[in-house]
């Protein structure tokens, strides 16, 4: 089974860790001074949170696999998507020790596939370099942001309020 990965830079790791908590009726699997992870099971998910990297919002997207043929398949997806891979071998990031890859979409979101072989108790082992300074794993940045997405809800407005944008969309 292959599991979805969001992986979101945020301000508050406390306020956020209570959010997310109440968000997915559920406690996260893992806490640190600067991480937090919740492994979902309805719908499966791996949704992690830190406070490493330059601003808040998503970090990165991915698939965790539970086994290294289920890798090498996302591998050849990748591959097939004719887009630049890197393929990091085993590696540790996020208290994890792992085996992953990643590719870049045509917007600049990363994507992670990975298989994780174990826990390990710090966020990166050292010797390792780092893809960025002071970011998480990812390899490289995304672009910035456009203008706030139509239909969006604002910071402070209600869920389900939405949020006309200059180009008269909604």
């Amino acid at each position: 089974m292959k599991r979805f990965h969001v992986h979101l830079h945020v301000d508050d790791l406390g306020q956020s860790i209570g959010f997310y908590s109440k968000l997915f009726a559920a406690e996260p699997s893992r806490v640190e001074a600067d991480y937090a992870k919740w492994m979902l099971q309805d719908p499966p998910v791996n949704f992690a949170i830190s406070t490493r990297g330059s601003q808040p919002g998503i970090d990165h997207l991915g698939f965790q696999t539970d086994d290294p043929a289920e890798l090498a398949e996302m591998k050849a997806r990748a591959e097939a998507a004719d887009t630049a891979l890197l393929d990091e071998g085993e590696t540790t990031c996020c208290y994890a020790r792992s085996e992953k890859h990643w590719v870049t979409d045509p917007q600049g979101i990363a994507w992670e596939h990975f298989h994780t072989l174990g826990n390990i108790p710090v966020f990166k082992e050292a010797g390792q370099a780092d893809t960025s300074p002071s970011a998480c794993c990812a390899p490289a940045a995304a672009p910035e942001p456009a203008a706030a997405a139509c239909c969006t809800p604002s910071r402070g407005k209600p869920v389900g309020i939405p949020v006309k944008s200059s180009s008269g969309c909604c």
